[in-house]
């Protein structure tokens, strides 16, 4: 008879850079402690990993299973929740497709550590989720390029709507804009980030750094510099596509990665709900911590200190 010390998860790689998937790993169950370790270290070795047939299937799992690598973010500091899951974001496409390169929430002085999505609704066509290692665009800097990028900060910024471009807005994109923007937020981010538990280093930008500028540079000296480093991160080679399927579960290190939701499912429903894990405060190469430059957070998110998620695996959480 196997025991759960005898459990070995095998994950089945999706790119030789980012990407893994198991199936028909039941994450509804009160998982093991053991189970839990290996999904962590999965996940700092694959950066995304996808759970077909989970079986989960109701927000309540969803965050019990979240909560195993650390205590939970609200569900988003400014866009509400589920009704009655204070921690559960819905990502509807009735509310415009994050077609827009981006990590979480990275506008706030703590961005969340890691972000569980979870299929509610899936079209029969289109609507994957592409997730970028920004390691891998990291490490194919050239050197002098990469030294430069070891220098920088980056303000990253809510004050726009990264869900709904102009172009693509429908009804209700400018309300849902007064929403996400009704507190602002700004933050100095290295641009260069160092994970905490692996000790890798990647670029730390995306959508949220793109509308304002790197401290010192003039704007469109910025958004020059920030053009071309993301153009690493966005590399194929660099990026998994996930397709979706019912009862399906991604989770993703949200230090490390970027993603980005096409739109390109016509006018079907697609519907996944979000839980994300509280992180740490960033810091660069130098080991500067980021700073927060306007809007306190601490209502959406506690400051988790470096190492505790490991240690709330031995929690049951």
């Amino acid at each position: 008879m196997t025991t759960a010390l005898e459990t070995q998860l095998e994950f089945t790689k999706l790119g030789s850079r980012i990407g893994a998937e198991i199936r028909g790993l039941d994450l509804s169950q009160d998982l093991p402690d053991e189970v839990v370790a290996q999904i962590r270290h999965a996940l700092n070795q694959h950066k995304a990993l996808v759970f077909r047939e989970a079986n989960i299937r109701t927000d309540e799992e969803q965050v019990r299973f979240a909560s195993r690598f650390g205590p939970l973010t609200k569900a988003h500091p400014t866009v509400a929740s589920v009704d009655g899951a204070e921690n559960v974001l819905p990502v509807d496409s009735e509310d415009g497709s994050a077609n827009t390169w981006h990590t979480d929430v990275t506008f706030v002085l703590n961005p969340p550590q890691a972000s569980t999505l979870r299929s509610v609704i899936v079209p029969a066509y289109g609507g994957e989720t592409l997730i970028a290692s920004s390691a891998g665009a990291y490490q194919d800097l050239p050197t002098e390029l990469r030294n430069f990028a070891d220098t920088l900060w980056a303000i990253h910024t809510n004050d726009y709507d990264y869900a709904v471009p102009k172009n693509l807005e429908h009804a209700g994109a400018e309300e849902r804009r007064k929403v996400f923007t009704r507190v602002k937020y700004q933050t100095a981010h290295p641009v260069v980030r160092v994970h905490p538990l692996t000790g890798e280093r990647g670029l730390f930008i995306g959508g949220f750094a793109q509308r304002l500028r790197i401290v010192g540079l003039s704007n469109t000296e910025s958004r020059d510099i920030l053009r071309l480093l993301q153009a690493y991160i966005t590399r194929p080679e660099n990026v998994v596509r996930v397709s979706w399927e019912p009862n399906q579960l991604v989770l993703f290190d949200n230090r490390i990665t970027q993603h980005y939701a096409p739109s390109n499912y016509d006018d079907q429903p697609r519907k996944l709900n979000r839980v994300t894990v509280a992180g740490d405060i960033p810091r660069g190469v130098e080991g500067t911590q980021s700073q927060a430059i306007e809007g306190d957070s601490s209502h959406y998110s506690q400051i988790v200190a470096v190492g505790s998620e490991v240690a709330s695996v031995g929690t049951g959480g």
